[in-house]
């Protein structure tokens, strides 16, 4: 009947598939999809963090760990780059110099933090620490990956502080181990905002249909 000669015709119009131009959909992973894999692990970091900064407080003890200790910034925390700047000046700076900025900062305390892994006394929080050091890799990389795909030079890497005089007593030292988080802690709520101001911006990755002939 009809329904046999249609099923005829459908099998034989298979069969012979490969002989008539394929239809494949790739997607091109632009700038868009790039700010919003960083934007993700930024909030990624941000949770991480919240969680090891605890432990890690704990770990140096009073009166580090108590919910108001609010220390002034003492000379030797210049050392670690500052993410308190004013936030109209911030905004004020193009893309590229923010980037750029962040970058850098992230670049700069990834070191700190590697300096610090390696001066813990336990086994859990050293492990902790180079889970969120190899975090903090993975964002300085993105952000690179970001830069690129905006058509944006990297920035030169900054020096290892491994060359900074040590504290001259275990309180100092406290003191700029508190200080390294508490940066952490401002330079990813505000690259979080950076990111989600800039993905708004960007245009989302492009699905496009090519047509690839064959045996024509």
């Amino acid at each position: 009947g009809d329904s046999w000669g249609i099923f005829t015709f459908l099998c034989a119009a298979l069969c012979n598939l490969p002989a008539l131009p394929a239809l494949n959909c790739s997607e091109e992973l632009g700038a868009g999809q790039s700010i919003q894999q960083t934007y993700d692990l930024t909030r990624y970091l941000e949770h991480q963090l919240r969680t090891l900064a605890g432990t890690y407080l704990n770990y140096l003890g009073p009166p580090f760990n108590e919910p108001d200790f609010n220390p002034p910034r003492l000379a030797r925390a210049e050392r670690v780059p500052s993410a308190t700047v004013d936030l109209d000046l911030w905004r004020g700076l193009t893309d590229n110099a923010r980037l750029a900025a962040n970058y850098r900062a992230y670049s700069r305390l990834l070191c700190y933090l590697r300096v610090l892994d390696g001066q813990v006394g336990t086994a859990e929080l050293r492990h902790r620490l180079a889970h969120f050091c190899a975090s903090l890799q993975g964002l300085v990389l993105s952000i690179g990956g970001v830069m690129s795909s905006l058509g944006y030079p990297l920035p030169a890497g900054p020096p290892a502080p491994s060359g900074a005089p040590p504290a001259s007593n275990d309180f100092l030292k406290k003191m700029d181990d508190f200080w390294l988080l508490k940066e952490l802690q401002t330079w990813l709520w505000r690259s979080a905002k950076d990111f989600n101001r800039l993905k708004k911006r960007v245009p989302p990755a492009v699905v496009t249909l090519r047509l690839e002939a064959r045996g024509f």
